[in-house]
């Protein structure tokens, strides 16, 4: 029998859902490893699609790495060399930040970052990112902030728009030394669930996760499911970075308690992201769900066309945007119910953040003019749909902006 050869971008492609899958099926990677002449657009098409880690362990275990070319190779070293010392850093930034809000009586949790890639992979060195997110409650937000000063962190929001009573979209800090990025995020900040985050409700069945040898605090893996599936769909899933961690931690928390998942996304009303999240993970990454999961899911027709159509932008990622129309459509289907997303559009719409602040930020005055002026920006910035640059050399994202870092991440 012989075995078709697919192009080298759909070689390429394949690769990469391969690699980035629970089970990889390492001897089709090293029989696709021979197809993708294109080495570099390998990597690059990985990095962009912020599975990079995933890619290089997944070849490493098919002994496929000496079938590529010298600077691949080296590339790959490379790259892998640089982000594990990154992680190391980051977790030693999340040892420091967890310890300093625990001594102070501020509850958090860390999200995504290494305690997702620990929780969906194993290890806390197989998922790209670029800064570290902890949700506090918003009680809590002021005391966060100066804590995160005294650890020698900016905090981009001034406190002074903060103790006014403005929300951002989160509150990002940055140590301008190592470029280090930090964002705290609070129930009033998650504005991409339909329902206020359960944050007290969160906190009480939070878990720890080992990295290096220290627990950090964590959500429970039943609401990390339900997190990271309202945190894909706020991106319209554009990485398979995002689908791989679904997939992933569906494959390595084989106890999750599925009536408190879909308990947890009713009650936030996340029913068709939590869906949409599951579909995509099976359809793009063979996740296997247990047959009643399963069959919820796939009951879910609008979800079933939605994950279709994502599957059609998938490759392009983030190189084929979406206009404001377009969103629009995709975030009223992904709510459900027509009153539901209508209401849930016209919030995303007229909610302002720092980006919308008109207004001296130090003042109250001038919320209604922010949320006026939100849907001015968001259709000139959406208005229609367009090229996107090309993903950004990794050696260059040191460089980046914190605006553009957390854009990615």
């Amino acid at each position: 029998m012989v075995t078709s050869t697919p192009s080298p971008v759909a070689a390429e492609w394949e690769l990469l859902r391969l690699c980035a899958a629970p089970r990889s099926d390492l001897a089709r990677i090293r029989e696709l490893v021979q197809h993708a002449p294109g080495g570099p657009a390998l990597l690059s098409l990985a990095r962009a699609h912020g599975v990079f880690p995933l890619l290089a362990r997944a070849l490493q275990e098919a002994t496929a790495l000496a079938s590529l070319p010298p600077e691949v190779r080296e590339s790959l070293r490379e790259s892998r060399r640089a982000h594990l010392y990154f992680t190391l850093s980051m977790s030693a930034e999340l040892f420091l930040l967890s310890g300093r809000f625990a001594a102070e009586g501020i509850a958090s949790v860390a999200v995504k970052g290494p305690v997702l890639a620990a929780q969906a992979f194993g290890d806390a060195g197989l998922r790209q990112y670029t800064d570290l997110d902890l949700l506090v409650r918003h009680r809590d937000i002021l005391r966060a902030a100066r804590i995160m000063q005294d650890c020698g962190f900016t905090s981009e929001i001034p406190l002074a728009a903060v103790s006014a009573g403005k929300i951002p979209g989160q509150f990002l800090f940055v140590r301008e030394r190592s470029h280090t990025i930090v964002e705290l995020h609070t129930e009033r900040t998650m504005r991409y669930f339909p329902r206020p985050l359960p944050l007290d409700a969160f906190f009480a069945r939070r878990t720890s996760v080992a990295l290096d040898g220290r627990s950090v605090p964590a959500l429970s893996p039943e609401d990390t499911l339900v997190f990271i599936c309202v945190h894909g769909s706020k991106h319209f899933w554009e990485r398979l970075m995002w689908i791989a961690d679904v997939a992933g931690l569906v494959a390595r928390q084989p106890g999750l308690d599925w009536a408190r998942v879909f308990a947890v996304a009713r009650a936030t009303r996340t029913e068709r992201m939590l869906h949409l999240g599951l579909r995509l993970a099976g359809d793009v990454l063979a996740a296997e769900l247990p047959p009643a999961a399963a069959a919820e899911v796939r009951a879910d027709a609008v979800a079933g066309r939605l994950a279709a159509e994502i599957r059609g932008h998938l490759p392009s990622g983030e190189q084929a945007p979406r206009g404001a129309l377009q969103r629009a459509r995709i975030r009223m289907q992904m709510c459900g119910g027509a009153v539901r997303s209508a209401r849930y559009l016209l919030r995303l719409a007229f909610t302002p953040t720092e980006e919308d602040w008109a207004a001296p930020q130090h003042k109250k005055t001038g919320g209604r003019l922010d949320s006026l002026l939100r849907p001015l920006r968001l259709a000139r910035k959406y208005g229609a749909p367009r090229s996107a640059p090309a993903p950004e050399p990794a050696s260059r994202a040191a460089a980046s902006s914190p605006q553009t870092k957390k854009a990615r991440a």
